[in-house]
């Protein structure tokens, strides 16, 4: 079973490891979710490098201001442009041949593959930045322990909604 390609998707933007076809990118708004997220992981950071500086100053090891601050901005402004677009492009995931398909990362790649006559239940869940941009995440449990829980985020909650309710299904027959 297979679900449509919600609007926003960028097939051409999968990475080059990849086949065709084989593995969807998650929604493209999902990019300004995980900037989001960056950004207020960065915003401790750049407090921190502006009370370091300012002690800095005020100790006269620093002649002026600005220099820590101007490096963590540079830093942090060069990790929020090119970071979410790079871990956007790293995320896929297939539904067909009765199983969810999930593959993420660059250096660590994991590919997960989980039949749906393992799966024990699934929710469809969303964070308050998520329900800003209409999306969701679809979390998987199955039995065992390890990688017994699969998240997939990043899809549009209707996409989400449907994965979750023909997965019930499936499931509902298998037990029949």
């Amino acid at each position: 079973m297979s679900f449509p390609v919600a609007d926003g998707l960028d097939a051409a933007a999968m990475p080059e490891d990849r086949h065709a076809g084989e593995l969807r990118p998650l929604d493209r708004r999902y990019r300004h979710v995980i900037r989001i997220e960056t950004g207020l992981v960065l915003l401790p950071v750049l407090i921190a490098a502006s009370g370091i500086e300012l002690a800095l100053v005020t100790k006269e090891i620093l002649s002026e201001h600005g220099p820590l601050i101007a490096l963590a901005l540079a830093l942090s402004a060069f990790i929020l442009v090119f970071l979410p677009q790079r871990r956007w492009r790293r995320w896929g995931y297939s539904d067909a041949d009765e199983q969810l398909r999930v593959a993420r990362g660059w250096m660590f790649r994991t590919d997960t593959i989980v039949p749906f006559k393992r799966i024990q239940h699934i929710d469809v869940g969303e964070g308050p930045i998520e329900r800003l941009f209409g999306l969701a995440s679809l979390t998987v449990h199955t039995a065992g322990t390890h990688n017994s829980v699969v998240t997939l985020p990043g899809l549009a909650r209707a996409d989400a909604e449907a994965m979750r309710d023909a997965m019930r299904l499936h499931i509902r027959r298998e037990a029949e």
